[in-house]
């Protein structure tokens, strides 16, 4: 079994800046890929950002293009985000998900960590 734990959300306000982290333990072996979702209250889970192990890529979601940046650690199956120029509108419960080799979509996800940004 895998489980993914979050950690590092907060209230923070409008500019500021956040880091979130993401660790995944247990039977991953040598993950494909680790991404951040968000779900805003009343909204559906869309998409943040990803980081692909092979070959370091990285995607984002228009919306927070140059404003964050995923980054992720193989050896320590850790992804994180950082958040800067943060927005009210990015106020979510930010969750973790990793894609094992071998697999085309996320296969483990995290219990997610609360994001407050006030204006």
């Amino acid at each position: 079994q895998v489980q993914l734990v979050e950690s590092g959300g907060g209230l923070v306000q409008a500019g500021d800046s956040l880091s979130i982290s993401c660790a995944a333990s247990g039977r991953t072996g040598s993950p494909y890929a680790m991404g951040w979702f968000r779900q805003a209250p009343g909204k559906d889970r869309e998409f943040v950002a990803a980081r692909y192990f092979d070959g370091s890529r990285a995607y984002y979601a228009d919306s927070v293009k140059g404003r964050f940046t995923v980054s992720g650690d193989i050896i320590k199956n850790t992804v994180y985000l950082q958040m800067n120029k943060l927005k009210p509108e990015d106020t979510a419960v930010y969750y973790c998900a990793l894609m094992l080799r071998g697999s085309s979509s996320y296969d483990y996800w995290g219990q997610g960590t609360q994001v407050t940004v006030s204006s």
